[in-house]
């Protein structure tokens, strides 16, 4: 996959959640991890992760927002549900990014969403999990970093059968979704 990403949580205080959302990062290829101002045994979060991800993967621990040390024209993404926030669906994720969940009863500080280049929410009616929500929005970038062809029409999977000018308009599209015109820094 092009570009890299990073994800983290502020004010985090159950240590499940957090080994939970390190797990997952480790599995979607997270460049790196990182907390600000958790109030969780970090011992504690280890046992919930069964990946060994503080073996692979940077974590970067942070006491507030302004100390955060951030890679070059990275987008920090904060994940919130408030109003104005861009529904996961119709988000384009920026080819560098940091994605930063809020604690578990509690939203990400407002020093954050002054920081956010993007807020962006998961449509749902409450708030869920943050492991969960932190692995949808990794699952979501996956999906749209053009990794993978079109979905069919049809149900199922791609269909091995399908006339050749279906399978070479699939792979137009795929490479053009691929294809990012060079940005100015």
């Amino acid at each position: 996959m092009r570009g890299y990403f990073g994800i983290g949580v502020e004010g985090i205080s159950k240590p499940m959640n957090v080994g939970n959302l390190l797990r997952s990062a480790h599995s979607f290829g997270a460049s790196f991890f990182f907390t600000i101002n958790p109030t969780v045994d970090m011992k504690a979060m280890r046992v919930s992760d069964t990946s060994g991800a503080f073996d692979h993967i940077p974590v970067y621990d942070f006491e507030k927002v302004d100390d955060m040390v951030l890679p070059r024209n990275v987008s920090i993404v904060a994940v919130e549900l408030v109003e104005g926030a861009v529904e996961l669906p119709s988000f384009r994720h920026p080819l560098r990014a940091l994605y930063v969940l809020g604690p578990e009863k509690n939203n990400v500080s407002p020093r954050m969403l002054e920081r956010a280049d993007h807020v962006i929410k998961i449509p749902m009616k409450f708030c869920i999990n943050v492991g969960v929500a932190g692995a949808l929005v990794m699952y979501d970038r996956l999906l749209s970093m053009g990794r993978f062809p079109d979905r069919p029409v049809t149900e199922g999977g791609p269909d091995a059968f399908a006339p050749e000018r279906l399978k070479e308009e699939q792979m137009i599209n795929h490479l053009a979704r691929q294809y990012t015109p060079p940005q100015k820094d």
